[in-house]
């Protein structure tokens, strides 16, 4: 699990301290017990994505050592960036401005090549400072890791004023340390997906809502997807949900707006979700929706990404009681006015009437229109493959992977969401979980 932070996700070798470890020897050692280095699933994953590993941490607590594994682990296609080669002593960057600006010019030329994964070696203690590199790494469309180093030492002054290559006093490394004592939590938490699969899931999006609007049973609900006299038939849906994520994919676990939302300090502290950062886990794609405000793809959770879903966020009233998880979704496009989180509101609608038992009248092969406007699609495509991913994403019927015969009007209101729901299940895809900054 990836930590994305959204706005708002060379090497120096130390000449005394740190003796090169490979990537193999790190298997032994504690403080190098990251995902990132052990999970092979992760590691192949990272590296079809592009990656900006930013490491922080004082002087002399193991950052540069971390830095080179990570390079060593990584091998070809990765560039480290460190802040010794530009002769910078931790501190203020004040008093070394243009020794900053060559660095970030060379970091912003290799995102410009595309290089897959870079390593950036400095303290990054100031918050202002991360902020800088999170707009680059979305500028260059890179996934942002968060690495602070794991050695017993890394905030006790009085052992890093013997270990750090700089000579600084312990004193001087007090005044850096107030910014590493407490975690940076990001805008949210979430799985991110690779680059290839959001092509892909956007390709199979486009081709949804085009199929959609140009289906008859379908045409007559675009009139609660305008307003006053419009006339419906001018509507096109992929312009209409113009409002769409930059970048890769994600689907969200935990909303923290760097720290300020409920629960955001106890949900980063948990032991899974510590131990997940930056892991490879499988996401399972069951449905594609659309509401007048949003279009979304619905996510089934499995056992294992489960335990990193809030016990809190799947009730859009206190007298709900959905199954853990309801929520989980990945936004494709807003209407003009609506915001993201919007898509997830959306989806415990359709939730909650499901579980009432709801299906609506069928309307063609592959899509039932409900009598409040839900558009859902129930056929599979010949062959087992999903024709709207190109082919390539065998769909697996499953228990709850198609509806059960409709079953008409019944327990659907002229006050309920209009939706439309498309059920394709796709084989899973690796995504890693991560922080939004």
């Amino acid at each position: 699990m990836n930590r994305s932070f959204s706005r708002k996700s060379h090497a120096f070798l130390p000449k005394i301290f740190f003796r090169k470890m490979s990537s193999s020897g790190a298997k032994d050692k504690p403080e190098l017990q990251f995902p990132f280095l052990q999970d092979e699933e992760t590691v192949a994953t990272l590296q079809e994505c592009k990656t900006l590993f930013i490491l922080r941490g004082l002087p002399g607590s193991g950052k540069s050592t971390l830095a080179r594994v990570i390079v060593d682990r990584y091998r070809d296609g990765t560039k480290m960036v460190s802040a010794d080669a530009y002769k910078i002593t931790p501190g203020a960057r004040g008093d070394f401005s243009e020794e900053y600006k060559r660095l970030d010019e060379d970091l912003a030329a290799y995102c410009r090549r595309d290089v897959r994964v870079l390593v950036l070696d400095d303290t990054n203690h100031e918050r202002e400072r991360l902020e800088q590199l999170f707009e680059l790494a979305d500028q260059y469309q890179y996934q942002v890791v968060l690495v602070e180093p794991k050695t017993a030492w890394r905030l006790d002054c009085a052992q890093l004023k013997e270990k750090n290559q700089w000579q600084l006093s312990a004193d001087e490394l007090k005044k850096l340390k107030p910014g590493l004592e407490k975690d940076f939590l990001p805008l949210y938490f979430g799985w991110f997906l690779t680059k290839k699969s959001s092509e892909s899931l956007r390709k199979a999006g486009q081709a949804f809502l085009e199929e959609l609007g140009n289906h008859k049973a379908f045409k007559k609900e675009l009139r609660h997807f305008v307003s006053g006299d419009e006339p419906r038939e001018k509507i096109e849906l992929v312009t209409y949900f113009g409002k769409r994520p930059p970048g890769v994919l994600h689907c969200t676990t935990k909303f923290c707006d760097y720290g300020k939302a409920a629960g955001a300090d106890e949900y980063a502290q948990q032991d899974v979700v510590k131990k997940s950062y930056c892991k490879a886990f499988t996401l399972t794609i069951t449905a594609l929706f659309v509401t007048p405000k949003t279009a979304g793809a619905r996510v089934e959770l499995s056992e294992q990404e489960l335990p990193l879903w809030p016990n809190d966020v799947d009730k859009l009233s206190p007298s709900d009681s959905l199954p853990r998880g309801s929520r989980a979704h990945i936004t494709l496009g807003c209407a003009g006015d609506v915001e993201p989180v919007q898509t997830g509101i959306d989806l415990l609608e359709i939730v909650r009437q499901e579980k009432g038992g709801s299906r609506g009248e069928e309307a063609g092969d592959r899509l039932a229109i409900l009598c409040s406007g839900v558009a859902v699609s129930s056929g599979w495509e010949d062959g087992g493959q999903s024709k709207y991913l190109g082919g390539e994403a065998p769909i697996l019927p499953s228990a709850g992977s198609s509806l059960p015969p409709p079953q008409g009007a019944s327990g659907w209101g002229p006050s309920a969401n209009r939706v439309a729901l498309w059920l394709v299940r796709t084989t899973p895809q690796l995504v890693p979980l991560g922080r939004g900054f």
